[in-house]
């Protein structure tokens, strides 16, 4: 039986195919996409202080209301969690971030090709700035927030996608409302996020 979440995913990648380099990555996602996924079972869920923005962020009006029904269907099994280490100047990181892996190594469709999953960022939260071997795209579904990459700094309402080549250092800055958007990543699955902005007098942190 088909999955409302799986589909209402792939429909979003595949309405944005178009011979631009956002489109072309979005079908490279769509190439290694899996037929299908095992949901978990309730006790799966891990739940995070973060997720206390989810009924508002899929309550607000915008594009992919398909996937936002589906998500709504869901929201308590979202596999929420936060893996970067503390930051002195960051104490509320960990309570305002979150992901959740929904295809990839560790989703609820296994893959070894592409990494699929949301992003949620609480308001009022600077993400800082960070970097990884991995091509990534994001979608934006609720929340206009800033966006900064190669030190250019965009508003990016719902409905945006953002391409960050490999190696690209990007950063979020969410204002009054919380953000929630859909990554993928293709290429190096494996390597880590690792901050590229840190408290003086301390390295690059990985995720």
């Amino acid at each position: 039986m088909p999955d409302p979440l799986h589909d209402a995913l792939a429909a979003l990648y595949r309405a944005r195919i178009a011979p631009d380099p956002i489109g072309a990555e979005a079908a490279r996602v769509l190439a290694a996409w899996p037929q299908h996924w095992i949901a978990p079972a309730p006790q799966d869920a891990a739940p995070h202080t973060a997720s206390r923005h989810v009924s508002s962020v899929l309550a607000a009006g915008g594009p992919a209301s398909d996937l936002r029904a589906a998500l709504r269907d869901v929201a308590a099994l979202l596999p929420w969690h936060y893996s970067y280490p503390p930051r002195a100047d960051g104490p509320d990181l960990a309570a305002e971030i979150a992901f959740a892996e929904l295809i990839g190594p560790r989703g609820w469709a296994g893959s070894t090709s592409i990494r699929v999953g949301l992003t949620l960022i609480g308001p009022g939260t600077y993400y800082p700035a960070h970097a990884h071997p991995a091509v990534e795209l994001y979608a934006v579904i609720s929340g206009t927030a800033e966006w900064t990459a190669c030190g250019e700094a965009t508003l990016r309402p719902p409905g945006a996608w953002i391409l960050h080549q490999s190696g690209t250092p990007h950063a979020m800055r969410t204002a009054a409302e919380p953000l929630l958007a859909v990554y993928s990543w293709t290429g190096d699955l494996q390597s880590p996020s690792v901050y590229v902005e840190y408290p003086p007098g301390r390295r690059a942190i990985p995720s």
